[in-house]
């Protein structure tokens, strides 16, 4: 099974038990800590080249605490190319999703903002 999201904070997620302060990649298979995109508040596919072409049920973007970073609509319709379903919300609101889609045995890939 895939990890689940023990918490979210402002800056600081707990997946597992380990503690990460930076935005992440979570992946079916590991975790991609300290992932930077291009332009910090907008995430374009060019910002997607570290989780390779992983297939999955679903695909959560957290946006960040306040939900300030931006999403191109190019990466929306990438992942439902490839018949992924899509969530974009507030972080706090897309790591509910996540651990949701995971408990009911999914396969996801979570892209999370942490701060602003």
């Amino acid at each position: 099974m895939q990890p689940l999201i023990k918490s979210y904070n402002f800056g600081k997620i707990i997946v597992d038990d380990k503690v990460y302060t930076h935005d992440i990649i979570i992946l079916p298979d590991k975790i991609i800590d300290n992932w930077w995109r291009k332009e910090g508040h907008y995430l374009q596919l060019d910002d997607l080249k570290d989780i390779g072409e992983i297939i999955a049920d679903a695909v959560i973007i957290g946006t960040g605490y306040y939900g300030l970073m931006r999403v191109d609509k190019e990466v929306i319709e990438y992942f439902r190319k490839k018949g992924m379903e899509v969530y974009v919300a507030e972080t706090g609101k897309a790591v509910e999703k996540y651990n949701e889609l995971v408990r009911k045995g999914k396969k996801v890939i979570g892209l999370f903002h942490l701060t602003c």
